[in-house]
């Protein structure tokens, strides 16, 4: 991939600029997604389910599956992800530097920078610029003392490529939360746009450079498709989870 994409969930601790909130995808709900074949409901709530028919009797299937909440518990975590007049989900501000944060009004069309985005009073996103040649010239001076100084930082989240796998740029990523040992989780993005046996492939590898070279890391990366949305209800329970914004039912380790 060209860049690998830094994103932090926070605790609440900030103000917030409301702003407009744009449509959702067609799936967005997962009322409208329970009215699908229970395949492609299985598929879109826990997208490795679709992979295990193709794996070896032999592949240990523990790791892809450590997180595993229920359909309740998915449903109690997408409340927190649409917006309502007593739950705002806006735009809060964006930062170059730490020196920046958070004293700088809303930027007009600029992507590489710190972008915080408040959801309700539940915790924070911080949208980070990816780590590659389309980086900005300062990202080691931005994103590494964030990292290492933001005290309410809860998780990190490490988006890599599916569909062309673990990068040089992705390693470099990981090594330095690796270094600042906080921890953080993979997402892997994109997983509808090569096949099932190509995915596999890239997947256990990915689950191997975990394995052996992590310490900090979830060791279940979280597997997600823009597109048809699989995946989604999963990553944002997880979020809702690890920020301590719902209590599952069903728990798994994190």
């Amino acid at each position: 991939m060209f860049g690998l994409r830094l994103s932090l969930w926070l605790r609440p601790g900030t103000q917030v600029c409301p702003v407009s909130w744009h449509g959702f995808h067609k799936l967005g709900s997962i009322q409208k997604a329970t009215g699908l074949s229970p395949k492609k409901v299985q598929s879109l709530l826990y997208p490795f389910s679709a992979l295990e028919a193709y794996l070896d009797s032999s592949v240990d299937r523990t790791q892809f599956q450590l997180f595993h909440p229920s359909l309740e518990d998915m449903v109690a975590a997408e409340k927190l992800f649409f917006p309502s007049p007593s739950h705002k989900i806006d735009y809060y501000i964006s930062a170059e530097r730490m020196d920046h944060v958070p004293a700088l009004k809303p930027p007009e069309g600029h992507t590489k920078k710190m972008n915080f985005f408040r959801v309700g009073k539940a915790f924070t996103i911080v949208d980070m610029p990816g780590y590659g040649h389309r980086a900005p010239t300062d990202f080691v001076d931005m994103v590494e003392p964030y990292l290492l100084t933001r005290k309410n930082l809860v998780r990190t989240f490490l988006l890599v490529d599916g569909s062309v796998g673990f990068q040089k740029a992705d390693m470099i990523a990981l090594e330095m939360c690796e270094e600042i040992r906080r921890p953080y989780v993979l997402v892997v993005t994109k997983i509808d746009k090569c096949g099932y046996g190509t995915l596999l492939t890239n997947l256990l590898g990915l689950q191997e450079v975990v394995k052996s070279r992590t310490t900090s890391c979830f060791p279940q990366p979280l597997l997600v498709s823009s597109l048809h949305f699989e995946g989604i209800y999963l990553l944002r329970c997880f979020i809702a989870h690890v920020t301590g914004s719902i209590r599952l039912t069903n728990t798994g380790q994190t």
